[in-house]
């Protein structure tokens, strides 16, 4: 398969990329993992990065696009792609499909993942992520709570709300979100490739979008 995964802030798009990952081996791609793994493996582009980074400026869509062709060009990305949460503009969305388009690739779809927002404010300041930067596993504190003490399952280190998933922080981000984001909605909608699914239980959703796939 080859898909975008679009929604909000705790629309689910993590956790269903991770499924849809296991249903025919196409891989997660998410712009924060390409970016921090170029940096870390201290390739030419992920060192133009980190001068961004290091600045505290954000990484230029023309070197984000750069680091996501080098990505998709990786072998593993030959059974397919999952898209998480990017494109984020319709600037972004626009050089997305020019470069799809020198690569061959098409797209099956956009998934647009809806949730209500008084739900996606539940499952993020009940969010709780674990300290050790090697962990970071994520648990929440409704449904697959850490340990009574507050400590990691798999590493015993503690578990923390981060800050952008105090209540404040959420609205502020579902505020840029809908400024900047929600428009791809409209976007991929005149490109005929929309197809929103109801995203409140992540097998259910998975479950859809496999037979979206399949039909």
């Amino acid at each position: 398969m080859r898909i975008i995964l679009l929604g909000a802030p705790g629309a689910g798009k993590g956790t269903v990329a991770k499924l849809l990952e296991e249903f025919d081996g196409s891989v997660q791609i998410s712009t924060g993992d390409i970016l921090r793994s170029a940096v870390k493996e201290e390739t030419t582009l992920g060192k133009k990065a980190k001068d961004y980074m290091d600045r505290g400026d954000l990484v230029p869509d023309s070197l984000i696009m750069e680091i996501m062709e080098a990505r998709l060009k990786e072998p593993d990305c030959q059974k397919g792609f999952i898209l998480d949460g990017f494109p984020r503009t319709i600037a972004q969305a626009e050089e997305l499909k020019k470069l799809l388009g020198r690569l061959g690739v098409s797209l099956d779809f956009v998934a647009n993942l809806e949730v209500p927002r008084e739900i996606i404010l539940e499952r993020l300041t009940t969010r709780r992520t674990c300290c050790n930067p090697s962990c970071q596993a994520i648990y929440n504190l409704k449904n697959n709570p850490p340990r009574q003490d507050g400590t990691c399952l798999l590493c015993d280190h503690e578990t923390i709300q981060r800050d952008d998933e105090t209540v404040e922080a959420i609205n502020n981000r579902l505020e840029i979100y809908n400024q900047k984001t929600a428009p791809l909605i409209g976007y991929y909608e005149k490109e005929g490739l929309l197809k929103n699914f109801l995203s409140l239980v992540a097998d259910d959703t998975v479950s859809e979008i496999k037979k979206a796939i399949s039909a």
